[in-house]
């Protein structure tokens, strides 16, 4: 179905494992991202790590696309949970992405939309979608939920902004990258999902849960991604 995936992750943690089973692997860097490209799990895939922020996933979404040319995007890592039915380590599939931080309200635009564009809700590709949470179930990778993911240039760690984000925007959890790969795979026609695993409950204590878990919560993301190359 897809002959080249591009993998991303956004910090060195949540790319490392994958980095460790490439094989037949050339570099390239552009924009001051590095790119592999290689096969992993059989597949032909270009993993990079593209840096904290929406700007830089944009960036290296587009680049992956238009100088690598993956035909399918899969980004993977760790986020804050919004769901209180959610608990660390546990898993959100995007079936959307949409940016929290885009607020053009004082011009009566409702939070979160972008100004005159057509959507401001990127839905994921329901094949991924799909594999992703068999792949998860499957790996009994703690509660999988299927949900909207919400990206800002923030961190959040303020109980009553995680209540707004999710009563008022419906986000499952939030991060800082997923809504730029998914925006610009939309204006591409890339088909992409975002998989999370929840390192700490974005109520505040992100300060003492985000070391302690973010690795194990990558490890999490990391199998599954793991699984759904293997499986194409």
């Amino acid at each position: 179905m897809w002959n080249k995936i591009g993998l991303i992750g956004a910090m060195a943690e949540e790319i490392e494992k994958i980095e460790q089973g490439l094989e037949d692997v050339v570099v390239a860097e552009k924009a001051g991202i590095r790119f592999q490209t290689g096969r992993f799990r059989g597949k032909s895939v270009v993993l990079c790590k593209s840096g904290v922020g929406k700007v830089n996933a944009a960036v290296c979404t587009q680049l992956l696309i238009d100088s690598f040319g993956v035909d399918a995007i899969i980004f993977t890592g760790v986020a804050g949970a919004l769901d209180p039915s959610l608990d660390i380590g546990d898993i959100v599939i995007s079936t959307e992405c949409q940016q929290h931080d885009m607020d053009a309200s004082p011009l009566g635009f409702p939070r979160g939309t972008i100004p005159f564009a057509e959507t401001s809700v990127f839905r994921a590709d329901a094949a991924l979608v799909a594999l992703a949470v068999q792949a998860s179930e499957r790996l009994e990778q703690g509660h999988t939920v299927q949900g909207r993911v919400l990206s800002g240039d923030q961190f959040i760690a303020d109980r009553d902004t995680v209540r707004l984000l999710h009563e008022q925007l419906g986000g499952a959890c939030t991060e800082m990258e997923g809504s730029a790969v998914a925006q610009v795979c939309a204006m591409n026609g890339v088909p992409y999902v975002v998989i999370r695993s929840m390192s700490d409950k974005a109520d505040g204590s992100a300060n003492v849960n985000f070391a302690e878990f973010a690795a194990a919560s990558a490890d999490r993301s990391f199998r599954i991604v793991e699984h759904m190359v293997a499986s194409l």
